[in-house]
């Protein structure tokens, strides 16, 4: 398969226009700039908000004027994951997209199609002069992926519409009506510098060749956390040696698994060996823990070069114990559907700060507000006792499924019609930005869908091609049969 038979054509032409746009979270301009030259190019009405949200208007197609206005919805924004050693800077560089067998994929970074897939779908119907559909708003909002602050700055009136089609999720032939709601919770420890003894042996240890993941949607799979797999080998060598930490690295982003982590250490200079030993008894374990989730985990240790200084013993103490404690991954599962995670906890980011400043991210996710909550301030909790502050993001709500939806009862006929299969009805752990639209616009009538894509957030990330298809007919067929007004 080539590219240029890739198909619903439109689509991938588009999406692979946007994968020459840079648009990491936060710095979405050229891709705010690409929307608006694409609306006036094809005259339509182009809006930008405040935020950077752009709203393209289509009217209806002669005959499907008496239609509800449905909102098509996509962030524009894309996680930026790389594998250590591709240069890539995301600011500037275009992503370079190759077919692996019935996949599509990057070359050693994320793709984007998360949420490129839906910008893309998007484009292809407004341009299109032939598709039927009752009038339109297309929504690109900005930073979902890192604090959902276009959905937070969405003013009322900004849409009109009454229905909204999110096209933000990973599962073909699975309609969402639910997601979790989540917040971020961030350690900060203050440390002094002190120097190392003479006669001492430093070494870099690391954790890395881990899958990682999306915090919402992989939470479940049980795969390792390189901050944790770190600590506990650091916890292990402290136990038994006199351990100085010089730095400390793990993980990137709050909404991403930790796939790779290090640490820069010294030790005695008569236990360097006694060290390598432990760590090959330790990898040892590891691997046999996460042989089936994790089969291609590495560690390294590699001598360093002496470094003059190193945190103070007591924080690496304290540090080393909370990360320890502080839990990882699934803390309740829902009670109400079966299979669905209900609350959850990531260990994100370990990170060395200027001013002497240890800052550790973490997010909590669920689908009960008090829940979310309650798992923030455990995390908190963890990391106060051991001497740290800890300040919370604003948090974002959840979207309560409603089974009762009249687009769904659509989006289901039409399924089962097009294809002779039901599609499945899900609420998903991963946030999406629903629960915010619903702040804002209550009323809205709401379903969210894509195409399959797997490895979200890592360079890993594939979209399989045959569901682009399935999920481009799919839409269409649901334009075609939206409600009267």
């Amino acid at each position: 398969m080539e590219k240029k038979d890739l198909k619903p054509a439109e689509v991938f032409k588009y999406f692979e226009e946007i994968c020459q746009v840079p648009r990491p979270s936060k710095k979405e301009e050229k891709m705010i700039a690409y929307l608006k030259e694409f609306g006036i190019r094809h005259n339509l009405e182009t809006l930008v908000d405040e935020a950077g949200n752009v709203l393209i208007k289509k009217k209806a197609t002669p005959g499907k004027e008496q239609l509800k206005t449905v909102i098509l919805q996509s962030h524009i924004d894309m996680v930026c994951e790389k594998n250590n050693d591709v240069q890539h800077d995301f600011q500037t560089d275009p992503i370079v997209t190759e077919i692996d067998g019935e996949w599509l994929k990057a070359k050693g970074t994320t793709l984007g199609a998360d949420n490129g897939i839906g910008v893309a779908t998007e484009l292809a119907i407004l341009a299109s002069n032939e598709i039927e559909h009752g009038p339109l708003e297309c929504l690109f909002t900005v930073d979902e992926e890192t604090g959902l602050t276009g959905a937070f700055a969405l003013k009322e009136g900004f849409m009109s519409g009454d229905i909204l089609l999110n096209l933000d999720s990973e599962d073909e032939g699975e309609i969402f009506i639910g997601c979790a709601g989540g917040i971020d919770s961030v350690a900060e420890f203050s440390y002094k510098e002190v120097e190392v003894p003479a006669g001492y042996y430093f070494f870099k240890v690391e954790v890395k060749g881990l899958k990682g993941g999306h915090s919402g949607g992989d939470i479940h799979l049980g795969r390792g956390n390189a901050n944790k797999i770190l600590t506990r080998f650091l916890s292990r060598i402290m136990g038994k040696q006199d351990l100085y930490i010089c730095e400390i690295n793990g993980g990137n982003l709050r909404n991403a698994i930790p796939r790779e982590a290090y640490a820069i250490c010294a030790v005695p200079e008569d236990a360097k060996h006694e060290v390598r030993t432990e760590l090959n008894i330790f990898a040892t374990e590891i691997e046999d823990e996460f042989a089936v989730t994790d089969p291609d985990i590495q560690f390294v240790l590699e001598s360093e070069s002496p470094r003059s200084h190193a945190i103070d013993q007591d924080t690496s103490e304290r540090l080393i114990r909370a990360l320890y404690a502080v839990h990882h991954g699934v803390y309740s599962m829902s009670q109400d559907i079966p299979g669905l995670v209900e609350t959850s906890t990531n260990l994100a980011s370990v990170k060395m700060k200027p001013g002497q400043v240890i800052r550790i991210e973490t997010s909590q996710r669920s689908s009960i507000l008090s829940a979310r909550d309650n798992m923030a301030n455990t995390v908190r909790a963890a990391f106060q006792l051991a001497g740290a502050t800890v300040t919370h993001g604003e948090g974002y709500p959840g979207w309560k499924p409603n089974p009762h939806s009249a687009i769904l009862q659509v989006a289901m006929d039409s399924y089962k019609r097009l294809f002779g299969v039901e599609a499945k009805v899900k609420a998903i752990h991963a946030g999406l930005e629903c629960g915010l639209f619903l702040d804002k616009y209550p009323t809205l009538d709401m379903i969210s869908f894509g195409p399959t894509l797997t490895g979200v957030h890592s360079p890993d990330e594939r979209m399989l091609i045959p569901s682009v298809e399935k999920f481009w007919k799919h839409l269409l067929d649901i334009l075609a049969n939206v409600p009267e007004k």
